[in-house]
């Protein structure tokens, strides 16, 4: 019994004593990891942010009328250029009946005044040429007598601009001529033939007749997260990509941040705004969907490297890389960072263009064994 423990285990023994050698022998084939290297180069590296918004003009103008009626004519569509004091609509007057009874009112009133001071100034200048009353008195009846004429005659205008919006002798400034305030294009008429309007007063913004804006003068206006606001700052130059106008950016300087964010999506958000620099030979639509890269560092033709190859030391981190020194010998390298672009990284001092760096955190894809 003991001779064939005694065995079994010699035998335990010697297969275990095989299969590290035949491991061993297995290592010894492998073949060695090789390092691949990288060099520096010289480049242009740019730290910036990313804003969506869009291209609107920097001061655009809602005309309104002035008195509520319906749209009679229209003289201008979207993309005409109109001069300040153009005409651009015609309004129909609807009058309000309280309002034309009224007006009706005045002129029976006025006319009933007037002819009372005609009899009054008949009688003083009877009494005049008889030489009962003074010139004074009769002055003082025939100023009364002139006044009434000027109060009929005012009735008699309001009531007409009740009624038409307009009076003879003020065609130029009738209520029913609708013209532009400014000059510019005209973005949209949001109104047609037959529509009604209502006018602008104290009560009411009233009905948008035409929207004119200076289109030489736009700007981006977007937002941006709370996460990247801290980073940027008025005066920052901006580069701004329409997505209706292919391989074209717009330079642009970002002068407005929103002092105060506002929650949306359940995030906290800051308007931003940027003006375009003026572009001769392409016309930008106002409204166009667009999106902005805050340039918030630029460095011009520093030594940079992938930021894949730095390493950071586990205690320090510190930044540093392998450099080679012989065939796969590498010894390590502490360096000075400055901007990254998110693949590239600046190298202030550390390294030159002849250095080789050691690529050890490459990703070797693996094989699927699947079939």
């Amino acid at each position: 019994m003991k001779k064939r423990v005694t065995i079994i285990i010699l035998v335990l023994i010697v297969a275990s004593f095989g299969g590290a050698m035949f491991y061993l022998y297995q290592k010894n084939a492998e073949d060695p990891i090789t390092y691949e290297t990288a060099e520096p180069t010289t480049q242009t590296i740019i730290k910036k942010t990313m804003a969506t918004g869009s291209i609107l003009p920097l001061e655009e103008v809602l005309i309104k009328p002035n008195i509520s009626g319906v749209i009679e004519e229209i003289y201008v569509e979207g993309g005409d250029y109109v001069k300040s004091g153009d005409l651009l609509v015609k309004i129909k007057i609807v009058p309000n009946l309280n309002a034309l009874i009224d007006a009706n009112n005045s002129i029976q009133d006025a006319k009933i005044n007037l002819d009372d001071q005609k009899r009054n100034y008949d009688r003083q200048k009877t009494l005049f040429d008889k030489g009962v009353i003074s010139k004074v008195d009769l002055e003082r009846a025939e100023v009364a007598r002139d006044q009434a004429k000027q109060n009929y005659s005012a009735a008699n205008k309001r009531y007409d601009i009740v009624k038409t919006g307009t009076t003879s002798g003020y065609g130029n400034a009738a209520n029913t001529l609708i013209r532009a305030t400014v000059s510019g294009m005209v973005l949209e008429v949001p109104v047609e033939v037959g529509n009604q309007v209502i006018e602008s007063n104290n009560f009411n913004e009233g009905t948008t007749i035409a929207a004119i804006a200076d289109i030489d003068k736009m700007i981006f206006e977007g937002k941006i997260d709370e996460s990247e606001v801290g980073k940027v700052k008025e005066n920052l130059p901006l580069e701004i990509t329409v997505g209706a106008i292919e391989n074209k950016v717009f330079p642009a300087v970002l002068d407005y941040i929103a002092p105060k964010g506002k929650a949306e999506n359940g995030a906290i958000q800051f308007e931003i705004k940027g003006t375009l620099k003026k572009q001769d030979s392409i016309f930008i639509r106002a409204g166009l969907s667009a999106n902005a890269s805050i340039i918030l560092a630029k460095v011009d033709s520093v030594l940079a490297i992938k930021e894949a190859l730095v390493q950071y030391d586990d205690k320090t981190k510190a930044p540093f890389v392998e450099i080679e020194i012989g065939d796969q010998k590498f010894e390590r390298k502490n360096i000075v960072l400055g901007i990254s672009d998110g693949i590239n990284v600046e190298v202030k001092s550390g390294l030159s263009l002849k250095d080789k760096i050691k690529i050890w955190n490459e990703i070797v894809a693996q094989e699927d064994d699947e079939d």
